[in-house]
């Protein structure tokens, strides 16, 4: 059986968040090592003594280092939003713009039996939520395991070789796209002292095409450090190049935070001209 079908014995109340004396954070749990200050719900507690030997068993291969490293990370990125949920705790204090309903715990909750049927198969249900989330775990750990750590050599290779690509050093190229490079990249400016300096990132796509993208501002969902021009935003093809003097352009965004070219040369020169447009 996978390990989420494995039955835990839990010392009754010890991971029972519902007391009103209860305040309990990653944070403050951990001395301040893990920067996380939403309060723990009971999923929290459990993965704050167990999530280390969950990876044990998960991602045996994987350095002590790196397993810390995941920890955190899934902590950030999975566990912290059912703490905060369960707690009751919105993700902004202004009103949403729309309703977001596909989430984790929104899809735990569509398998509860409905509310008119006869027979409610409650145990049988909550059998298919322990493995529906079990299984999301699965994947996140392994994720980031598979994928997202070994990004971080390919990133910090581009990084290391952006004043060859362009000597502003505002511009970071791959080969190849795919590699999920947006959290090493500000790690890696971060520890040059050099936060907010990359604009743009180009590389190649699945179809031979490339792609000029704008680097996102951390923190904030879908602002982008620099957009690329107004003007191009929303054009496409020969209407594109002809307005930008630039050969085999495919698209600009409506937003402005991807452009596609048909070729390397094209993509780079779209980057390096939309720096020229801004001054910088």
């Amino acid at each position: 059986k996978q390990w989420y079908q494995r039955r835990v014995a839990i010392t009754a109340g010890r991971y029972d968040h519902h007391q009103r004396s209860f305040t309990g954070t990653m944070s403050s749990l951990t001395d301040g090592k893990l920067p996380f200050d939403t309060k723990l719900s009971s999923a929290g507690l459990v993965y704050l003594h167990f999530g280390r030997s969950v990876l044990d068993q998960l991602i045996p291969e994987v350095s002590d280092d790196h397993k810390e490293i995941i920890y955190s990370r899934i902590y950030e990125y999975f566990m912290e939003e059912i703490d905060a949920v369960d707690n009751g705790i919105n993700a902004t204090e202004e009103k949403p713009k729309y309703h977001v309903t596909t989430t984790l715990g929104g899809r735990v909750r569509d398998l509860n039996p409905p509310w008119n049927e006869t027979k409610q198969d409650f145990d049988g249900q909550f059998e298919r939520a322990v493995a529906m989330v079990g299984e999301e775990l699965v994947k996140r750990v392994n994720g980031m395991a598979n994928v997202w750590l070994p990004a971080l050599k390919i990133v910090k290779a581009a990084f290391e070789k952006r004043l060859d690509v362009d000597s502003s050093g505002q511009i970071v190229k791959f080969e190849q796209g795919g590699c999920p490079w947006k959290e090493h990249l500000y790690k890696l400016e971060s520890g040059a002292d050099c936060e907010g300096s990359v604009k743009y990132v180009v590389y190649g796509d699945s179809n031979g095409s490339w792609r000029v993208q704008a680097v996102g501002v951390k923190g904030e969902g879908f602002a982008s450090r620099l957009p690329l021009p107004e003007a191009w935003r929303g054009v496409r093809d020969q209407e594109l190049s002809d307005l930008i003097a630039i050969p085999d352009c495919i698209f600009v965004h409506a937003s402005g935070f991807i452009g596609g070219n048909k070729t390397e040369e094209g993509a780079m020169t779209m980057a390096k001209q939309a720096l020229k447009l801004a001054n910088l």
